[in-house]
């Protein structure tokens, strides 16, 4: 008779798996209809700036795709052919319309973003939206008479 183990945690890390992709579907919207054509993206900090990545290959990039900065909200959308379904024996590729949205903090507007494309890659740019943290400031307090207490 074989000995099963079972590691109590296997299941719970599944589940917080699981839990945190959802989280950061919902957190950019990504558009999670079956078969749909979802481009992966990227998102990192290179100094005060953060940039979105996101994977387009086979995009008209002049005619397919927009990038819009409303309402506290970065959205990439557009739509991508797959190609011609005629006599298609087995088909991985997707196309369709795709939308991408990312919060983003207040007061960024238009002027803060740029975007480049280049060999199937959007880099999308927001300038200026990380900021270093406050150092904290001692302030002395003073005594009934005005002088300093340590």
């Amino acid at each position: 008779m074989a000995l099963a183990v079972r590691d109590p945690f296997t299941s719970l890390i599944k589940q917080i798996d699981a839990d945190f992709d959802l989280l950061t579907r919902r957190s950019t919207r990504v558009n999670n209809r079956a078969g749909a054509f979802v481009p992966p993206a990227d998102v990192h900090r290179d100094g005060e700036d953060v940039v979105i990545t996101l994977e387009l290959p086979g995009i008209d990039i002049e005619n397919g795709v927009d990038v819009e900065v409303s309402e506290r909200k970065l959205t990439v959308s557009g739509r991508r052919d797959a190609g011609a379904e005629d006599g298609a024996v087995f088909r991985e590729l997707r196309g369709g319309e795709f939308r991408r949205e990312f919060r983003l903090p207040e007061g960024v507007t238009g002027d803060n973003v740029e975007a480049d494309y280049d060999r199937g890659l959007l880099r999308v740019r927001v300038r200026g939206v990380v900021r270093k943290p406050v150092e904290p400031a001692k302030i002395k307090v003073r005594g009934s008479e005005g002088s300093a207490v340590n």
